[in-house]
């Protein structure tokens, strides 16, 4: 392994007008990528009778989640290769291109199509944009920059839904698609001044193309296996069973390459840390069981509850804004504390504490007392956001700040694709979900007994226990390390490990 030291100019010589600069540049490309993964949702019955075709509208999510995900460990490469200037730039004008395209497109096919390339696009933006904030920050101050970063994710979440059915049905559906190239070129210009002063961590490595191949191909088999089983196909099924097996055999594949390959993909010593390798799994399982929740809790507030569909979606803002309170208080905490995991540790016992109380009360509940304990919920994971992500931007070298950030982001990814695969085959497969068509928006039109869904959601709630309880082990297991104050400190101090 090179372990040349980084010497890099210090963080301290951007000034605060340079940071936020900077941190408005990349925080509006995030919201790029964060938006179209939720305007589209609600926009898609307008665009399948415009386009004549609504047996195929999962493919315009599906596509852009598989391209996304499987390009993100790409982009944490190619940004330690190339800098994060160009990187982040290449992904900007891609998802700008892939959202013309969408804009443009005649038929469904043509629109999956563009939403492939936008996806290829937008897969990068969340991981470099961390990681730009990891390269002009020091890990010890590191914490409230991404309370940031949870705003976004929070009003993208509160956005979108909202504005894609707002554009679709009183202008044209292609207008979501539109209003990125606006947004795009804005990100573009901000971010092209502001990142020239960023400090440089890049050095000279060759990209491994096979070993990029096998993992993006093992990617996409295990995601349209989680997205289509219990859905499109039952479990057991033998389209099913191949993607599966596919997948196995090529994670395979690409676990060898890494033994093989003079310069792997994803460098050894990465999945040899503890910090990087727990603290993924922690940010893993906890992210995970939170997306779950909020893609299966409108349907319990419409089959049990009995709330509108708007009003569902009003349901969610305590689990949705919860997460920026958590977030900001241990973020702004890490500064401050030596042992900086108590506040995320306390925080998952209350997540796995309440949602065992939803599990074990599924269906009695008031309203009022389940958005208190939504919120309390919410909370409690939000405080694992910032600490997860600075402690393993904290335990590797500047020059591998890319590859490590976009390597977790990736498997917090996957990590959210298993859970959420978790707790469709509890209420799919519960409510005998082996059919061709059954999906949590079936269930919605009134097809099940309320008592039924009440049994099926306390398993949901103590699946979610069960996650949160997982992340906490992962993370009391990981190695607290100091955080340094300055990146030059920091380099050398892993350097020396």
């Amino acid at each position: 392994m090179d372990k040349r030291l980084d010497t890099p100019a210090p963080a301290a010589a951007l000034t605060p007008a340079d940071i936020r600069s900077i941190l408005i540049g990349v925080m509006l490309a995030m919201f790029l990528a964060a938006l179209d993964q939720t305007i589209v949702a609600t926009a898609l019955p307008t665009i399948g009778r415009d386009l004549n075709d609504v047996t195929h509208l999962s493919w315009i999510v599906t596509i852009y989640l598989l391209a996304s995900t499987a390009v993100t460990p790409l982009y944490g490469k190619l940004a330690d290769i190339h800098g994060r200037r160009v990187t982040l730039l290449a992904g900007i004008v891609v998802f700008v291109i892939g959202s013309i395209a969408c804009a443009l497109a005649p038929s469904l096919w043509l629109l999956v199509i563009a939403r492939f390339v936008q996806g290829l696009g937008g897969g990068g933006l969340i991981a470099l944009a961390q990681t730009i904030v990891g390269d002009m920050v020091p890990p010890k101050e590191r914490g409230r920059y991404q309370v940031y970063f949870a705003s976004v994710f929070m009003s993208s979440s509160l956005l979108g839904p909202v504005l894609g059915g707002f554009l679709a049905e009183k202008l044209h559906w292609s207008v979501i698609f539109w209003i990125n190239l606006p947004l795009g070129l804005g990100a573009y210009w901000m971010s092209n001044a502001a990142l020239k002063r960023l400090p440089r961590h890049e050095r000279p490595h060759k990209l491994d193309v096979l070993g990029a191949m096998l993992m993006t191909l093992a990617t996409v088999s295990l995601l349209l296996a989680l997205s289509w089983g219990g859905t499109a196909y039952p479990w057991g099924s033998l389209p099913i069973a191949a993607l599966v097996g596919a997948s196995f055999v090529l994670w395979a594949l690409f676990a060898w390459r890494l033994r093989r390959a003079a310069e792997p993909l994803i460098p050894l010593d990465i999945f040899g840390n503890g910090v990087v390798r727990r603290g993924t799994v922690a940010a893993g399982f906890g992210m995970g069981t939170f997306i779950g929740l909020t893609i299966y809790l409108p349907l319990y507030f419409e089959t049990v509850m009995g709330m509108s569909a708007t009003h569902s979606g009003l349901g969610l803002l305590p689990l949705t804004c919860g997460t920026v309170i958590g977030a900001t208080s241990s973020g702004r905490a890490m500064s401050h504390l030596t042992h900086y995991k108590r506040a995320p540790l306390a925080g998952l016992f209350v997540a796995m504490t309440g949602t065992a109380v939803l599990a074990a009360f599924s269906g009695q509940i008031p309203i009022l007392p389940f958005s208190i304990i939504l919120a309390v919920v919410s909370i409690g994971f939000g405080t694992l956001l910032p600490v997860a992500t600075v402690s393993i931007q904290n335990a590797v070298q500047a020059h591998q700040l890319g590859t490590v950030t976009a390597v977790a982001n990736f498997f917090r990814q996957i990590g959210g694709a298993l859970i959420v695969a978790v707790f469709g085959a509890i209420v799919l497969g519960g409510v005998g979900g082996v059919g061709a068509q059954l999906s949590p928006e079936a269930l919605k039109l009134g097809t099940v007994d309320r008592d039924t869904m009440v049994v099926l959601f306390r398993y949901v709630f103590g699946a979610a226990s069960l996650g949160f309880a997982f992340a906490w082990l992962s993370l009391a297991r990981m190695q607290e390390l100091p955080l340094r104050g300055r990146a030059v400190e920091a380099a050398k101090a892993i350097g020396g490990e």
